[in-house]
């Protein structure tokens, strides 16, 4: 019986994209350094799939930009994306300022260091959770009709574009570091108003070589820009009585849908409206806000897992994604520019936002660490920067069976992106709150034109949690054709020096044996470490840690290194001079402004990288830090017990207002922190881990509040550095949170507050952890 007519599988036939979309001045452009056509992106003419990743720069100390960029440069995105929020810039009329930290013009030189591409999002609207969405208050409070043509608001907008322009000096231009201009955001029935401001902004000199702009709840938008897509896991503005939504739920399946309803719904009259259900979107199938975590309002606190954030990202790569960009990947702080700036019910948005604390829970927090969402998205970068050139041209086909519903969660989640001779079975068994299955055994059928593809060896059980990426039909340069594998494609190395060899590298995912097979049954194949051959020319790999075939046919040659899910997860892919170098490390990676690699450990991290070697095979362990990096806890020297709190502080029936800092300082708990005394010496960099639980917390240092946090069940990072030098008097306060209050928390921090009899305020240990930057290599 022929495998597409048994029992137990999942079957997918190659669909093209149809025809080509009319072309537009957005998908014709052709004078960049990143060019967009009908359905991808191109560089120097080779197909790409961008990633771009949002940092605030206004929002992040200046001295931190450079090691921020850096680090996302190693974490694979491709430009950093970022608003030029106006009332950062402008806060009374007339007094404009592109100073130090506000510099946009230096970002922009730093990204272009660091090796990224730039977007920039002009506005002048950003929402951003800024207070006005960003318009300064002088502007808010003018007799005009905002965000539209009219006249008034027009001078004042045409004002600023013009101090813009003059202080970017020509750096934003075709071929230039920035490749493609946001104008306004979620702006949905206006798309004159686009295009005037598009015009207004050239006449100022900014000149991109793509325009974007934001395309959820069906926005209207001229032919002049791109459309970019969102998708979130959760999200802060859903009231706190309120189910995980199906705007969140539906990014955990495939399919061919790319508009969200739920993305600022709380600010529309016509939330809810369902999106459309068509592929043809116009242009390239393209994002600017996958969500890379996010922020707490103090009505609803959401804390997405790492499996969460990476499976929206992962689930529109299987849907035909030919742009990632991400919202937010580095967090920051709005202490860098004062208080009263988030977006707040007293400023007449629908949620109160923490004044200061824009950690976002991103794959880059607000102090400069990573979390373990950023080595998990790492992986998928890691796949694009190999194989973007082929997969941008390929279309994404659904499965004969897809689930049934939302609320499916057996039947197995998958998609194929093809060009009808090879692709890439996507696989996403995953979402957050509901509790996946695992898929039942399974064997793949694959139709392309030219034949049918059939995998595993054997019925393969796809566990709860899996994201995978298995190649079919794999042709590389002057190498045998893999016919499939059951492993996910990483990367794809160079040989050293004069050596012209090519190494595979692929990823084992947990509970899966990684299998593959060769379409040519005259191959050779040579197991160097860890696997065995299987019937009909398939070999599966049996280390646990990694495995090496060398792979000959007649005047071809391949080398397949399978990497284990434990060292995998620890694998870096940085492009160094053009060539990609495979290292595993616990440490942060990132390439530093002299060409050397760079490390920067910490106090709980080994100190340990090693690079994988393509000619002799095997991993080499390079020099570790100088010094041991120090650590320990903080001394709590003085204890003032908190008063009585209410159920609540008004606001809405849906969404309840936060406490001000006078309320929290007058009325929560305080501890006194002694920081250890290695933390006093010059050019120490650390960052402080505090364990609480609570409502709201405050970090004061010398009487003066720098750090706001509302309680979600985790821990709260801070950067040292950001504290200036070593405090007199370092003092957290934590307001209890009253058992009766009715805010949204997670599951594991809603069972905390029900366990405690009464108001929860109690603080665990704060720790204090330095952090070494070492050179790891030169080249």
């Amino acid at each position: 019986m022929h495998l597409a007519a048994a029992a137990g599988v999942a079957r997918s036939r190659f669909q093209a994209w149809t025809a080509p979309l009319a072309p537009s001045a957005a998908i014709t452009a052709t004078d960049g350094r990143l060019v967009a056509g009908p359905r991808y992106l191109s560089r120097g003419g080779r197909p790409v799939v961008p990633v771009s990743g949002e940092l605030h720069f206004s929002r992040v100390p200046r001295s931190d930009w450079d090691a921020r960029l850096r680090l996302m440069r190693a974490g694979g995105v491709t430009a950093v994306s970022t608003y030029v929020i106006w009332i950062h810039h402008e806060a009374e009329r007339g007094e404009v300022s592109f100073d130090d930290g506000l510099d946009v013009a230096a970002f922009i030189d730093t990204a272009e260091a660091a090796g990224l591409d730039v977007v920039l999002r002009i506005g002048p609207w950003a929402h951003g959770e800024v207070r006005n969405g960003g318009l300064p208050d002088w502007v808010q409070e003018l007799d005009v009709r905002h965000r539209t043509d009219d006249p008034g608001y027009l001078d004042v907008v045409r004002t600023w574009f013009g101090a813009l322009g003059a202080h970017l000096a020509g750096r934003v231009r075709p071929g230039g570091p920035v490749v493609a201009v946001q104008i306004e955001n979620e702006l949905y029935d206006q798309p004159e108003h686009i295009r005037t401001l598009i015009g207004m902004a050239r006449e100022a000199g900014i000149e991109a070589p793509i325009w974007t702009a934001t395309a959820w709840g069906g926005a209207e938008l001229p032919d002049e820009v791109i459309p970019l897509y969102g998708g979130y896991g959760d999200g802060f503005w859903v009231p706190s009585d309120h189910p995980w939504d199906a705007s969140f739920r539906a990014h955990y399946f495939f399919g061919h849908v790319w508009d969200d309803p739920g993305i600022g719904s709380d600010q529309r009259e016509d939330a809810g409206t369902p999106p459309p259900t068509s592929s043809e979107h116009r242009g390239p199938a393209a994002t600017c806000e996958l969500g890379g975590g996010m922020a707490a309002s103090y009505h609803r606190r959401p804390v997405l897992r790492p499996g969460d954030v990476a499976a929206i990202a992962h689930t529109k790569i299987g849907n035909g994604s030919v742009w990632q960009g991400y919202y937010m990947y580095a967090g920051g702080s709005n202490v860098w520019r004062g208080p009263d700036l988030q977006e707040s019910l007293a400023t007449g948005y629908p949620n109160d936002l923490p004044v200061f604390d824009y950690d976002f829970h991103a794959p880059i927090g607000a102090a400069g660490s990573r979390s373990p969402s950023f080595d998990l998205l790492r992986d998928q970068h890691a796949f694009l920067a190999a194989f973007g050139d082929r997969l941008a041209t390929m279309s994404a086909s659904m499965p004969e069976t897809p689930p049934a519903d939302l609320d499916d969660t057996s039947t197995l989640r998958w998609a194929l992106r093809s060009d009808g001779t090879s692709g890439f079975v996507v696989i996403g068994q995953h979402q957050p709150y509901v509790e996946m299955r695992d898929a039942e055994p399974t064997r793949f059928a694959i139709e392309l034109t030219d034949r049918v593809v059939e995998l595993p060896a054997a019925p393969v059980s796809i566990p709860a949690g899996t994201m995978a990426r298995w190649p079919v039909g794999l042709r590389l340069a002057g190498a045998p054709e893999i016919e499939w594998a059951t492993a996910s494609a990483v990367t794809i190395l160079d040989g050293d020096g004069d050596d012209d060899r090519v190494t595979l590298v692929l990823r084992a995912e947990r509970g899966i044996t990684p299998a593959l097979a060769f379409a040519d049954p005259e191959v050779s194949v040579v197991a160097r470490s860890g696997a065995v051959a299987l019937a009909d020319g398939a070999w599966a790999v049996t280390a646990e840690d990694s495995a090496l075939l060398e792979v000959r046919t007649a005047g071809a040659a391949l080398d397949v290194l399978v990497l284990g899910p434990d060292r995998a997860a620890r694998t870096w892919v940085l492009d160094r001079g053009g060539r990609r170098t495979l290292l595993v490390a616990d440490d942060d990676l990132w390439t530093a402004a002299d060409g050397s690699l760079a490390a920067r450990t910490t106090g709980t991290t080994a100190g340990a990288v090693e690079r994988w070697e393509p000619t002799s095979g095997r991993f080499v362990r390079l020099a570790g830090p100088d010094a041991e990096p120090r650590s320990g806890a903080c001394a709590v020297v003085g204890e003032r017990p908190p008063g009585e709190v209410p159920a609540g502080y008004g606001g809405t029936s849906t969404r309840g207002a936060a406490p001000g800092h006078d309320l929290v300082r007058r009325t929560g708990a305080v501890w006194d922190v002694e920081l250890p005394s290695w933390t006093a010496e010059p050019g120490v960099d650390a960052v402080i881990d505090v364990e609480w639980a609570g409502d709201v917390a405050l970090l004061e240092v010398d009487g003066t509040v720098v750090a706001d946090r509302f309680w979600d069940g985790t821990s709260w990072r801070l950067d040292l550095g950001t504290l200036g030098p070593l405090p007199a008097e370092l003092r957290l306060v934590v307001l209890p949170l009253h058992p009766d209050n009715p805010v949204w928390l997670p599951a594991a921090a809603e069972a905390r507050r029900r366990e405690t009899e009464g108001q929860l305020a109690a603080l665990g240990a704060i720790t204090v952890a330095e952090r070494v930057t070492w050179t790891a290599a030169r080249d």
